[in-house]
């Protein structure tokens, strides 16, 4: 395929995904925005009312940042596996093993799709929050790299899902059991500055740490971990799930029988 016919099959599959999470918009952005303005009332305004002060900054606006990079990676990876498992409960994915699109572009158009719904989502609770707190940006371009990264791996990731997924069960397992606690574990509520030495070494190992102090960092200025090594570990984790997400594309891993 030529150039052109490359770049005409991926502006396909990213105009679908788009089309596919706006026309049901009452489920794929209402939920989200409602979700995050009631962590903002409760652990904003009404817990954070009296846990004070936190990395040197009041508590709602400390936990500002990693909301909106909570609700980036959810609906980043929620969007790819839902519509690309639906796609193979429907065998409509059939159509695109048959195509001679690349797995490349496959992918990137998905991950695409998922990146849209992701940071669309993350300016929606990023334009709410301005309702309850005042954010001055300490780096834009730390900002904008961190959040366009991880909403890239996250697409990724609930591509392979979607790729390992045999029922709709397989599709909530990983969010449910994964992403959620690790993203709570992730320095969203806390400074891992308060946890004893073993934890905050525990701590260190969850990759999600990486990302909402990054994306801390670009806001507020203070992080837990340095942001380059952030920024580091997020681009290790991209290659590492690019990689293993074309090969389950080139070996055909849950789409062929």
């Amino acid at each position: 395929m030529n150039a052109q016919a490359l770049f005409t099959a991926y502006t396909t599959i990213v105009l679908r995904e788009i089309r596919r999470f706006t026309r049901i918009w009452p489920q794929t952005l209402l939920p989200p925005a409602v979700t995050m303005t009631l962590y903002f009332i409760i652990f904003g305004n009404l817990i954070g009312s009296r846990i004070g002060e936190m990395g040197g900054f009041d508590y709602m606006s400390f936990i500002v940042p990693g909301l909106i990079m909570m609700a980036v990676i959810t609906n980043s990876y929620a969007n790819v596996v839902s519509s690309f498992f639906s796609m193979k409960f429907q065998r409509s994915v059939e159509e695109l093993l048959v195509s001679p699109v690349p797995n490349w572009v496959i992918l990137a158009g998905y991950v695409t799709g998922g990146m849209a719904r992701g940071l669309g989502i993350g300016v929606i609770v990023t334009l709410l929050s301005l309702a309850f707190t005042q954010l001055k940006i300490h780096s834009l371009p730390m900002v904008v790299v961190t959040v366009f990264l991880t909403s890239a791996l996250f697409s990724v990731g609930g591509f392979i899902n979607a790729l390992l997924a045999t029922k709709f069960d397989d599709v909530s397992i990983v969010p449910t059991f994964v992403l959620t606690p690790l993203t709570y574990l992730g320095g969203v509520f806390y400074s891992i500055d308060l946890l004893p030495g073993f934890w905050q070494g525990v701590s260190m190992a969850n990759p999600i740490l990486y990302m909402v102090n990054g994306f801390r960092f670009g806001i507020l200025g203070v992080s837990d971990v340095n942001p380059f090594v952030s920024l580091g570990m997020i681009l290790a984790f991209i290659a590492v799930l690019t990689y293993i997400a074309l090969k389950l594309l080139a070996r055909g891993k849950g789409i062929r029988h």
